[in-house]
């Protein structure tokens, strides 16, 4: 999907237009607020891209900002209309992670690391079932159809020969040993990942236990990048009710400098391939 349809990606770019405005303005949220008489919290979710704009929503800001560029007030009524479109996503329903969806469907390159599971890029169709199943065991056999569905599209992004995500994954070695649906089904996953290895825009290192403590023993995340300039990056952590998204500086830094930590101490791209392959043998006994 091109980046100029992306809903989410222009909440994104819309929300920070209109912080830098108020930024110009010397103006906090919170007084923003008292003048539209609205909560806070709508504001800050106007300005991180976590909300649905309206442009009345918009019409009303660059009133209390005095935006005297009609042009601009129009490229932002324009951009609140088109972030109301639709994703590909929607037509599955409700998606819990459906602004995530969103910054992957038009982000040019994404780093991950998983200490648990084979993330879901790079899953097989068997091993996505098995592992939304036994994540959610109250969940109706439809809702795990579907979910195993919108994981499966979302595999498009690397699968596409037109302009197709740069994705670099270091999983734990745990994820490899976690026999997940049964062993049958991890041999056609561990199979299927050292295919996809292979791929040039698609590069996948394995971090085995020998390694000890490391920097991302903390647990799971996602580096999102952008061609866009005024698109910063994204660092991704799932969680169990709301998922997180960091985008300081700062924060993106942290993260990358760990995720860098994570590629020196994992294996190299043929050792971590050849491991792979040995593991899928061992489940084929």
């Amino acid at each position: 999907m091109a980046s100029n349809v992306n809903p989410t990606v222009r909440r994104r770019r819309l929300g920070q237009e209109l912080r830098r405005l108020r930024e110009l303005k010397g103006m906090t949220a919170e007084e923003v607020a008292e003048r539209l008489l609205v909560s806070q919290s709508k504001i800050s979710r106007l300005e991180n891209g976590r909300r649905s704009i309206s442009q009345r929503d918009v019409r009303d800001l660059c009133g209390v900002y005095e935006v005297e560029d009609q042009r601009l007030v129009d490229s932002l009524m324009q951009m609140a209309k088109d972030s109301r479109q639709q994703g590909w996503w929607h037509a599955f329903g409700d998606v819990p992670y459906s602004v995530y969806i969103g910054l992957e469907t038009d982000a040019e390159s994404l780093r991950v690391y998983d200490p648990q599971v084979v993330p879901g890029l790079l899953q097989s169709r068997a091993y996505a079932e098995a592992i939304i199943r036994g994540a959610l065991p109250e969940t109706s056999a439809t809702e795990i159809d579907k979910r195993v569905e919108v994981r499966i599209r979302r595999q498009d992004r690397v699968t596409t020969d037109n302009n197709p995500l740069r994705l670099w994954t270091v999983l734990d070695e745990a994820a490899l040993r976690r026999v997940v649906g049964s062993r049958s089904v991890m041999r056609e996953q561990l199979e299927h990942l050292a295919e996809l290895s292979q791929v040039p825009h698609v590069t996948v290192q394995v971090l085995p236990f020998e390694v000890g403590a490391h920097p991302g023993i903390n647990g799971q995340y996602a580096i999102l990048e952008f061609v866009d300039a005024a698109d910063s990056s994204v660092v991704y952590i799932e969680g169990v009710t709301s998922d997180l998204y960091l985008e300081k500086p700062h924060d993106v830094q942290k993260y990358t400098v760990m995720y860098e930590h994570l590629r020196a101490q994992a294996l190299n791209v043929e050792q971590s391939r050849q491991f792979i392959e040995n593991v899928a043998k061992e489940y084929a006994r």
